[in-house]
């Protein structure tokens, strides 16, 4: 171990023999989209998110789809886990419409191996950090610096509340001046803060909680975890005694991109929280738990790189960039008609309204809101004839139109690289980036807020009695709800034109996904090119 290393882990109040970590890099993005199977589950969430890690991820995704998944998105083969956080977006005050921000870099969890006996997540584990609907600061002034660790006892600022909204951050990047240090700032800061001041864009963190009772889920996804009294340091309660591992979320918004250069406007998470504190994130483990307390136990190493853990490269070597950026969750074919990465926008995706104030925010009523109210609307029009316990939604036989959404080129001065820095004189930034979810336009005219066009509920799906016209199932999806199964059928067109022989015409079904590509990056800290100072 070097001098620099260990003058490192000095700063950052770790100890080299005790305290170790490393850095999983998930530089793809499995999807943009508005599901969240912890909250929400068979459902569509109330707002977008952007996902990393295995492609089993979905609206009803249980452990077993995790870890039984083709792919995922980090670095680890055998990490199978979700990572999902709200989306950024940019409202221009002079168009009215909202654009998604690019990311740089994918995202950076952070396994930091703090306390005593760290255990692996077992599994079906899944944890929520983070209030959704907070939006005001209640532990001082958010706009001052917090107080020394040491006084938040007496400063009676260690409820869970409190660590909570210091969990949450906003790091204002500039590669040539010294970094901030991690949770320095609480609040979204202003465009016109980050146009004069962030000219590589920010990173927002987020730390979650790492003292446990032993459950693998609570009714409001926290309760059966806790922060200890320095939120990713310090004693747990006594309520929950056990450590897991701390996770510790870094992704870096290119908020100084070329298309909002010199406009006024404002960045908005897609929860419709222009302040920060309603920032979130969530995490349902996809480990095989003895795999992973064999890394807990074994990556010790300081650097803190996923090469330097034999347990992540004996079975092969870590999976590419290009292997992690083309890994893609199956995003519902009703969310694919939203487009949530879309340019251009007259609404942050699901009708969510903007919400600046200390009430709580409320949840949105916009169109698709749930697959289970959209099913139960049309079951209520439905004929009361109807007595089956299964009927069939013939949904109609192409997407929507959409605009696709050019990905920003991060510029070659914006660099990624993990630097999780817990004191305000440490030194270094950190990582990220995430490609926008983009659908090719089609020619049909349906809109996805339109009213206008109800599917009709019917007992199987009906051939048409246009001439030389028949429909074809594409897919079908099963819904159940309130002990009434719902099964969605999607049909294309097949037309015979009849000459001289017979021919088959196949019209567009649903258009295909496709994730643009973010262009390579280069990390301040040679994360991709050698071994950076930690």
């Amino acid at each position: 171990m070097n001098s620099k290393t260990l003058t490192t882990l000095a700063i950052l109040g770790m100890s080299p023999m005790t305290e170790a970590f490393w850095r999983m890099e998930c530089r793809g993005s499995t999807g943009l989209a508005r599901v969240d199977p912890i909250l929400d589950f068979n459902k569509i969430s109330g707002h977008a998110h952007a996902v990393h890690g295995s492609s089993g991820f979905g609206i009803s995704a249980t452990y077993d789809d995790l870890v039984n998944a083709d792919c995922t998105s980090c670095a680890v083969k055998q990490d199978k886990s979700a990572y999902w956080a709200p989306a950024m977006y940019f409202l221009d005050a002079e168009t009215g419409e909202f654009s998604p921000v690019p990311q740089v870099g994918g995202m950076l969890s952070y396994y930091l191996l703090r306390g005593d006996n760290v255990t692996a997540f077992p599994p079906g584990f899944q944890m929520v950090a983070g209030s959704n609907y907070r939006r005001e600061y209640t532990v001082g002034d958010p706009h001052s610096p917090d107080p020394p660790q040491s006084s938040w006892a007496s400063l009676k600022q260690t409820g869970q509340s409190d660590l909570e909204q210091r969990a949450v951050g906003f790091n204002c990047l500039n590669y040539k001046q010294t970094p901030e240090p991690s949770l320095f700032r609480h609040y979204m800061p202003k465009k016109d803060f980050t146009d004069a001041n962030c000219p590589d864009g920010l990173r927002l963190e987020l730390m979650f909680p790492s003292c446990w009772n032993g459950e693998l889920d609570s009714e409001d996804h926290k309760s059966h975890v806790a922060y200890p009294d320095l939120v990713g340091n310090g004693n747990c309660p006594d309520t929950h005694t056990q450590r897991i591992v701390t996770l510790f979320y870094e992704t870096i918004w290119d908020t100084n991109a070329v298309q909002f250069q010199g406009k006024s406007g404002s960045f908005v998470m897609s929860n419709g929280d222009r302040t920060g504190y309603g920032y979130h994130g969530d995490f349902m483990t996809g480990w095989d738990p003895s795999f992973l307390q064999e890394a807990i136990n074994t990556c010790t190493n300081p650097s803190g790189e996923l090469s330097d853990c034999g347990v992540f490269t004996s079975n092969g070597p870590l999976l590419s960039e290009a292997e992690q950026r083309d890994c893609k969750f199956e995003t519902p074919l009703l969310l694919i008609a939203e487009n949530a990465g879309a340019k251009g926008m007259t609404e942050l995706p699901g009708g969510v309204r903007i919400q600046d104030g200390p009430e709580s925010a409320t949840p949105p009523s916009g169109p698709l809101d749930s697959l289970t109210s959209w099913i139960s609307e049309i079951a209520d029009n439905s004929p009361a004839t109807t007595t089956s316990s299964t009927s069939s939604i013939i949904l109609p036989p192409s997407i929507p139109s959409t605009t696709s959404t050019p990905v920003a080129t991060p510029s070659s001065e914006i660099e990624s690289g993990g630097a999780f820095i817990e004191n305000p004189t440490s030194i270094a930034p950190s990582t990220p980036d995430l490609g926008v979810l983009a659908v090719p336009p089609t020619t049909t005219s349906f809109s996805s807020t339109s009213t206008s066009i109800v599917p009709t509920t019917t007992s199987a799906p009906q051939a048409t009695s246009e001439p030389g016209v028949s429909y074809e199932v594409v897919s079908t999806q099963t819904i159940t709800s309130a002990g009434l199964v719902q099964e969605i059928v999607w049909m294309q067109p097949v037309v015979y034109v009849t000459e001289d022989c017979l021919t088959t015409v196949t019209l567009p079904g649903p258009a295909p996904q496709k994730l643009k590509k973010a262009r390579g990056h280069v990390q301040q800290h040679r994360h991709n090119h050698g071994r950076r100072g930690y």
